[in-house]
């Protein structure tokens, strides 16, 4: 994995989590507000929040397909993450391993050069 896949999937870890807790926390909460109270002007910002890093996600997503060369049925599981409540916490836990995986695999290249240049 290069440095940019590696950066591509650094990313898209950095947007799941919030993206995952924006549904419950924001959308939720907001509802349930408006439906007790009078305030009714918090959905629009809050929605607003949610859909900005919903398509981020998207964006990143497809950066990530692209460059990682994942699968179809890859990028529908993690699509499906995004839909799911909470869902993008365990694509997190999922994109954490891939990035550590990659990270490893790096190293030992460039060991391996390493030893084969010097040798």
């Amino acid at each position: 994995m290069d440095i940019k896949t590696a950066a591509a999937l650094h990313r898209l870890r950095l947007v799941s989590v919030p993206e995952a807790l924006s549904f419950p926390a924001l959308l939720l909460f907001g509802s349930l507000l408006s439906r007790v109270s009078d305030i009714d002007f918090l959905m629009m910002p809050l929605g607003m929040i949610h859909g900005v890093l919903f398509v981020a996600y998207l964006v990143l997503l497809a950066d990530v397909w692209k460059r990682a060369r994942w699968s179809l049925k890859r990028v529908a599981f993690f699509f499906v993450l995004a839909l799911v409540p909470f869902g993008g916490l365990y694509g997190d836990r999922v994109l954490r391993r891939d990035e550590a995986d990659g990270v490893i695999a790096a190293r030992a290249r460039a060991e391996r050069v390493g030893r084969t240049v010097n040798s």
